[in-house]
């Protein structure tokens, strides 16, 4: 067996081992919130919680059931909030990235456009989302735009931020180095500092990603006739806290889902690199 071989016998056993660890990690994940939940269940029904405030999981389950075809008492089935609750999530969080990423690079990277940039935006970061509503009401009234504005305030200061941070730290001798070889800025710029800016920025925009789910039920509350937050919102009026607990259910699930997509996403544009 030549030294080739070896390699290759070596990458697959790393390989085998990887993915058995990561099936440990799975079942310890599942144990973990089979646990809770069993807990939970036990604590209700041996009267330790009251279930008018805190109903058992199996009561969750029966509400999730029904709500996938039945609209009471919100008036839309569960897969109409969703859809509702995605066009508004992913439009604000969609347009933060694709604002907030190249402006927060294009910051890090030319002096004069952080010293013209940066303090309109040191203005606007540590304004609340929340207090954008009133603003919003009157600029654009209550419709998909007005929401998906709100979940984009909460999205764009991470990716600005995290992106700028990101080019700051590129490796100063790679920079020497492009600079040595006679590339131009511009090109230093998308094959040295982008590259190295990309793992921060993917942090950056996973924190935007959290945010904007967050930031769902108060974006929902402008006049919404359909959402997640908007059922949850109904629920809190009806006293119904199998309904709200639904509510955080699924946005918790379509959070996670959304987050490992975002995840093989980075592994996809980080592949280059040896330990992501």
């Amino acid at each position: 067996m030549n030294e080739k071989q070896e390699l290759e016998v070596k990458l697959q056993s790393w390989h085998q081992d990887q993915k058995k660890e990561n099936r440990r990690y799975v079942l310890l994940s599942a144990a973990g919130i089979l646990t809770v939940l069993l807990i939970w269940q036990a604590a209700v029904m041996m009267g330790m919680v009251n279930e008018k405030v805190l109903p058992a999981p199996t009561s969750i389950l029966q509400t999730l059931l029904y709500k996938l075809g039945n609209k009471a008492p919100d008036g839309n089935v569960l897969s109409v909030n969703i859809l509702a609750s995605l066009q508004v999530a992913l439009s604000g969080f969609l347009a933060a990235i694709v604002i907030g990423v190249p402006l927060g690079l294009v910051m890090g990277w030319w002096t004069y456009a952080d010293r013209f940039i940066r303090p309109i935006f040191e203005l606007v970061r540590p304004v609340p989302p929340i207090a954008w509503i009133p603003l919003v009401v009157v600029w654009m009234g209550v419709g998909l735009k007005a929401k998906a504005l709100i979940i984009f305030f909460t999205a764009f200061v991470p990716c600005v931020i995290n992106s700028y941070t990101g080019i700051k730290l590129t490796s100063k001798t790679l920079i020497d180095v492009s600079r040595t070889f006679g590339a131009p800025n511009y090109e230093i710029f998308w094959k040295v500092g982008v590259p190295s800016a990309l793992p921060m920025v993917f942090a950056g925009i996973r924190v935007a990603l959290g945010n904007s789910w967050s930031t769902l039920v108060a974006a929902e509350m402008l006049a919404a006739s359909a959402g997640l937050g908007y059922m949850i919102q109904i629920g809190r009026t009806v006293a119904r806290p199998d309904i709200v607990i639904v509510g955080m259910v699924v946005i918790g699930a379509i959070g996670a889902v959304l987050s490992l997509i975002l995840s093989r996403a980075e592994g996809y544009f980080l592949r280059w690199k040896v330990n992501r």
